[in-house]
């Protein structure tokens, strides 16, 4: 598996247009926020909801690999099983977050940042018990989200379906 695999993966499950005011992200198309439009194209302002409607598919994957691989350094991820994980954790919660994560299921200093520490922990760890600590604590972030915040229950179910396939995905099941 590829990194243009682990895209489409994503792109399953962030499909096209929507708009929801229930949604924090406000418009967004193939998965990407007006706001993360607007910084990709240097608007100094987020994009407005027709920029986003009218975002290509190849234009939301370059800003995929570009925003939730290759900056947060999860390139290094050698197993592709693991590396899925991070980054469609990366699209929903944050990079950052996604490497607070990993690192915390390394046990390793979690500073949010890829760096020879981290790289040296996932050189010994095994990846299938990384992912699936790195899935619990999506999990937890899933529960935490909806109990700080109800409105957001009504996308509950669609949040635990995809960290439910994705844990079967990955064997992790």
């Amino acid at each position: 598996m590829n990194d243009n695999d682990i895209i489409d993966h994503v792109l399953k499950y962030e499909g096209g247009y929507v708009n929801n005011p229930n949604d924090k992200g406000g418009a967004t198309n193939f998965g990407i926020t007006a706001a993360t439009l607007g910084s990709w194209r240097h608007l100094l302002v987020p994009a407005t909801p027709a920029e986003v409607m009218a975002m290509p598919r190849s234009e939301a994957q370059a800003i995929y690999k570009a925003r939730y691989i290759d900056a947060p350094g999860f390139g290094a991820i050698a197993d592709d099983r693991l590396r899925m994980v991070v980054v469609d954790c990366a699209v929903l919660y944050g990079p950052k977050r996604a490497t607070l994560w990993l690192q915390t299921a390394l046990g390793v200093s979690a500073d949010g940042f890829i760096g020879p520490a981290t790289l040296g922990a996932l050189a010994g760890a095994d990846p299938l018990a990384v992912a699936k600590a790195v899935i619990g604590y999506r999990y937890q972030r899933i529960r935490d989200r909806v109990a700080a915040d109800p409105s957001q229950m009504i996308f509950f179910d669609g949040w635990m379906n995809r960290t439910n396939d994705l844990l079967k995905l990955v064997g992790a099941a």
